[in-house]
């Protein structure tokens, strides 16, 4: 365990780390398993990262504060010395799952334990280089529920690449499902992420592309080249539509098992972008 200060100069920065948001959640704990995966393909090191939600504790602190039952919506007193224990048992399951989840594969990993706002304490550990994974909602939401404040913001604000997890059935004959538009370096990003993907998971990759999309066949001839897989399987799509549901709509009939995208596209743009994240129940990367 480190706090957050030796987190941030320790060693895997510059090569970049797998960084994964535990709070105790069902959703945190299966995008565990998903980073250690990824770390232990790549033989990147693992970041934990535990806040005490400052805004809570605070809330806690005034007489009147009461929380609501998750399942049985009974209302009760919002003790502050009782959150305070609960966040210590979540701190120290989160450090024996962390633990438990890397011991297979021997991999170097940490958990930093901060207490401040979420968004905040993880942005300041985040690098470039460092891949941020975490699930759709936390641990005061539901599976399958509307994307949670935490995971919109971080998806709008990291530095790097973000995986935001859901729990899904991948498809046998699956599809990595790229979208690209008008920004080439952008464009760039997400194919060297898909790269990755397929590298250690080897799957068909579709490319969708958005409207009045200027890229020639030079263009396309170098992003096969960088996804380092045969013509044969990749296949272009154009996007007729950005509205959440049609795009939803697309990436089942390609048989999407993850979606990668860059922050700088069409689709996450537009206004309610974060309809089309909520609507898609497969994980996405988003890159810078």
């Amino acid at each position: 365990m480190t706090d957050a200060s030796e987190a941030r100069s320790g060693p895997g920065t510059a090569a970049g780390r797998v960084l994964i948001l535990l709070d105790g959640s069902q959703m945190s704990y299966a995008a565990l398993d998903a980073a250690v995966a990824i770390a232990a393909n790549t033989g990147a090191d693992v970041l934990g990262v535990f806040v005490e939600e400052l805004n809570l504790l605070r809330s806690a602190g005034y007489g009147f504060a009461r929380e609501v039952g998750a399942s049985t919506g009974a209302s009760r007193p919002f003790d502050q010395r009782e959150l305070e224990q609960r966040m210590q048992r979540l701190a120290n399951q989160a450090r024996r799952a962390l633990a438990g989840a890397v011991a297979p594969y021997g991999g170097a990993h940490t958990l930093s334990i901060a207490r401040g706002h979420v968004v905040d304490e993880v942005l300041a550990l985040a690098g470039p280089q460092d891949l941020l994974v975490l699930g759709r909602v936390g641990w005061s939401s539901a599976p399958g529920s509307r994307l949670g404040s935490t995971a919109r913001g971080l998806v709008r604000r990291s530095p790097g690449r973000v995986l935001l997890w859901s729990e899904h059935r991948a498809l046998p004959q699956g599809r990595v499902v790229v979208f690209l538009n008008d920004h080439r370096e952008a464009n760039t990003r997400a194919v060297q992420a898909a790269a990755e993907v397929i590298r250690h998971s080897p799957r068909p990759v579709t490319l969708l592309l958005g409207a009045n999309p200027d890229m020639s066949p030079a263009d396309l001839q170098n992003i096969v080249q960088e996804l380092g897989i045969k013509h044969a399987d990749v296949r272009t799509r154009l996007l007729p539509t950005t509205d959440p549901t049609g795009v939803a709509r697309v990436l089942r009939e390609e048989q999407a098992v993850q979606l990668i995208l860059s922050r700088e596209c069409a689709l996450l743009r537009e206004p309610g972008a974060e309809r089309l994240l909520e609507a898609l129940n497969l994980p996405v990367t988003v890159t810078p």
